[in-house]
């Protein structure tokens, strides 16, 4: 399905990352990728899932924070690639007092750091990849429900996501006439390490659960499964959507 596709993953953290399941799906459908991290501690472990999964993927450092590192990792991929054919976002950060207590008491360096990384990367990276999607292209995106409804203790998150959500659709708008696509997934709620930093959490697991029409979370690979038929030609009109891969959670009220 994605035989001679090369595209870029940013947000692997360990094996239980959504962009890892991702990875896992794309990588199956025959797509040649690169990865990025953050710091050494992570680097070791991309090194340890990609070594013996996925020989041969190109493992760059990028700190989005950091316009210099993103432009050298375009140009790295450019330079190895040649084009890019997808761009896999799964990056989110606030710091872990602003997912606890109340929204009402968000610091500005809080808000300013959370929305810099969680959304506004979002534009950064599909500026930078553009020129190197010269046959067109997909980039998907990660959200959640808390961008739509409050989800008590996701507080900035969910405002992050919410304009993560508006770029998407915005850049859509833009990138249409180059033939890209942009798209994001909205996961019910997954245990990851980002996961754990919102406040408790397991009863967001446990009420999903419940309520959901198929009575279960999801799991990561159906995410993955989910940005693999983004990141195809299946998926060729399909732009500025948030698609819905929770079990069915959404659709439900009281």
């Amino acid at each position: 399905m994605l035989q001679n596709k090369f595209g870029i993953i940013f947000g692997v953290a360990n094996k239980r990352s959504i962009a890892w399941a991702t990875a896992q799906a794309l990588h199956a459908a025959g797509a040649r990728l690169a990865f990025t991290y953050q710091g050494d501690r992570l680097k070791e472990n991309v090194e340890g899932l990609t070594n013996d999964a996925m020989p041969g993927s190109l493992l760059i450092p990028c700190d989005v924070t950091k316009q210099e590192e993103v432009d050298e990792t375009f140009r790295r991929v450019g330079k190895e690639f040649g084009r890019l054919d997808f761009l896999i976002h799964s990056i989110a950060y606030a710091p872990r007092e602003a997912l606890n207590g109340e929204f009402l008491d968000t610091s500005r360096e809080a808000f300013v750091t959370a929305l810099e990384i969680s959304a506004y990367s979002l534009a950064q990276l599909a500026r930078a990849a553009t020129p190197l999607m010269t046959e067109g292209g997909s980039i998907v995106c990660m959200t959640y429900y808390g961008a739509e409804k409050v989800v008590a203790g996701y507080n900035i998150m969910g405002v992050a996501k919410a304009a993560l959500e508006a770029s998407t659709r915005y850049l859509a708008h833009d990138l249409g006439p180059r033939n890209i696509r942009v798209n994001a997934i909205s996961a019910g709620p997954i245990q990851t390490l980002s996961a754990r930093g919102v406040g408790d959490f397991s009863s967001m697991l446990k009420h999903a659960a419940e309520k959901a029409p198929l009575r279960r979370n999801v799991e990561p690979r159906e995410v993955g499964n989910t940005a693999l038929f983004l990141c195809s030609s299946m998926a060729s009109a399909i732009t500025g959507e948030v698609i819905y891969v929770d079990c069915g959670y959404n659709i439900m009220g009281i």
